[in-house]
């Protein structure tokens, strides 16, 4: 057996038990937010901490080291795109960890435990107070954690490169500032505009049972395997697991709205279609990992907002969705369907948001962050900002902390940087999906009819089994033929609200 072939083998038996380590972490993260009693709240930041520092004496392991030493790019030249792929990951994953103090890591793991239940209990009694000492910490926190990992980075620069790889403020702001010109007016006409959806009959009284019936049939039908993942409920919905054949989606419910619930459902499950469709080879190796936050966003969008918003879709599951909650929906068609769950209402939840309304909300939340970052806001003026904010771009004001600042968890778990991921995976989606129907002409009729197959076919072979292959700029030049572009996906917006909305 040659040194190279050694190595690598002790290399891939090294990363496949950190990878099942980051497996069983994500269980418990998942049960800290699905299932575990509040009075284990101390003991589970505890039990997270030791994990994290354990995953961080792997991933620092100098023998380790040693197999990457020997496994030089001018080295490893006969082995395959894969295997190169997993020991580029891997060099680049050691080297990261191996700057950051095993005493910071902890801190930031502990931290994140704690706080999610601090989070959880200020947005229910409305108490920014309580959580703004968090808020604080862990920005204290994170930008010791960016001077580690990338010193001579913009500390927020550094910060969205942990979930956009290669993407920077220069290139993010341009974008933001593009759609703020364009949507905030579109906004206004269509708030303007004489003809408004009828959208009474999506409120009422919708038994959370038959609400989870239908969630899961339409779960099951785009592709979602059970055998491989499970739902359940949690306060903000996620897409979470150990492993592609262990996928777990959440969402929540309201008996007086059934919209929220299923397509909160969808959203999570195009998340879980990416994971469960990873590429078969060496599934516990960086390889096959999911690419980044934005291209993992663009294939929950793919199927919330280019799939089930669709006329075909709605076409397709009206009478079973009439069938469900026949009272409310009597008298309705497919058509006054699509455009109900279609209308834009300016209002103060993200998660809630219609796809017009919706990058403007990701948009107020980068440019906070941003701010924090630069020190130009400060933790203690968040709330005031947040309606001040809310006000210019979607004319609402929050009565309450609840309904503003403190709606979203990304915060309580440190995760600063990826709000734009959500708004650059609506770009990143429009744009797939339009080079999919270019590929796939029967796309619309074979949605009409429930047949997602060849959709779903398609996005694992392009996107899904690519994993870590290329970089997300490659990815999409790959896909699509061309580099990001936001013209599409304004171009879809002015078309579909326009006519919505019979602006023209």
């Amino acid at each position: 057996m040659s040194t190279i072939t050694k190595s690598y083998q002790t290399l891939v038996g090294k990363l496949e038990e950190i990878s099942h380590l980051n497996g069983v972490m994500a269980t418990i993260g998942w049960d800290h937010q699905v299932m575990m009693p509040s009075g284990a709240a101390e003991i589970r930041s505890e039990q997270i901490a030791a994990l994290a520092g354990v995953i961080h004496e792997r991933m620092t392991d100098p023998h380790l080291e040693d197999c990457l030493d020997v496994l030089k790019e001018e080295n490893i030249t006969s082995l395959s795109k894969i295997e190169r792929c997993n020991i580029i990951e891997a060099r680049r994953n050691v080297t990261l960890e191996a700057k950051v103090p095993k005493r910071l890591v902890q801190e930031m793991a502990k931290l994140s435990s704690q706080s999610h239940l601090i989070w959880v209990a200020a947005r229910q009694e409305n108490k920014f107070s309580d959580f703004a000492p968090i808020l604080k910490r862990f920005l204290e926190l994170k930008k010791e954690w960016a001077q580690c990992v990338f010193p001579g980075m913009d500390p927020y620069d550094a910060n969205i490169d942990n979930f956009e790889r290669g993407t920077v403020k220069d290139e993010i702001t341009p974008i933001f500032a593009r759609l703020k010109d364009e949507l905030i007016p579109l906004i206004k006409a269509v708030q303007d505009s004489s003809y408004q959806p009828n959208t009474s009959f999506l409120h009422g009284k919708f038994p959370v049972k038959k609400q989870e019936m239908l969630a899961r049939q339409i779960s099951q039908d785009i592709g979602f395997q059970f055998d491989q993942g499970r739902m359940d409920v949690s306060v903000h919905p996620f897409c979470g697991g150990s492993h592609p054949t262990d996928v777990r989606i959440t969402t929540r419910y309201q008996e007086s709205n059934f919209i929220e619930s299923l397509y909160a459902v969808i959203h999570e499950t195009g998340h879980g279609l990416y994971e469960q469709g990873r590429m078969l080879e060496g599934r516990s190796l960086p390889a096959s990992e999911s690419l980044t936050m934005g291209i993992h966003e663009s294939q929950s969008l793919f199927w919330e907002r280019m799939i089930a918003q669709s006329k075909p879709f709605c076409s397709h599951y009206f009478e079973t969705i009439r069938a469900t909650f026949p009272e409310n929906l009597a008298g309705e068609s497919a058509t006054s369907f699509y455009q109900a769950i279609n209308s834009c209402k300016p209002d103060f939840i993200r998660v809630e948001a219609d796809e017009l309304t919706y990058p403007l909300h990701v948009i107020l939340r980068y440019e906070i962050e941003c701010g924090l970052f630069d020190g130009s806001i400060s933790v203690d003026d968040l709330p005031g900002i947040w309606g001040e904010l809310m006000f210019k771009y979607l004319g609402v004001k929050p009565p309450t902390d609840t309904l503003g600042v403190l709606q979203d968890s990304h915060w309580s778990g440190g995760a600063f940087g990826y709000f734009p991921s959500y708004t650059l995976g609506a770009i990143y989606a429009c744009q797939f999906y339009r080079s999919m129907v270019k590929e796939l002409p029967d796309t619309e009729e074979n949605i009409s009819t429930g047949n997602f197959v060849p959709i779903k076919n398609w996005l694992n072979e392009k996107i899904h089994c690519q994993g870590r292959l290329c970089t997300p700029q490659e990815l999409v030049m790959q896909v699509t033929g061309e580099k990001l572009n936001p013209d599409y996906f304004v171009s879809y917006l002015n078309k579909k609200y326009t006519e919505i909305y019979r602006l023209s």
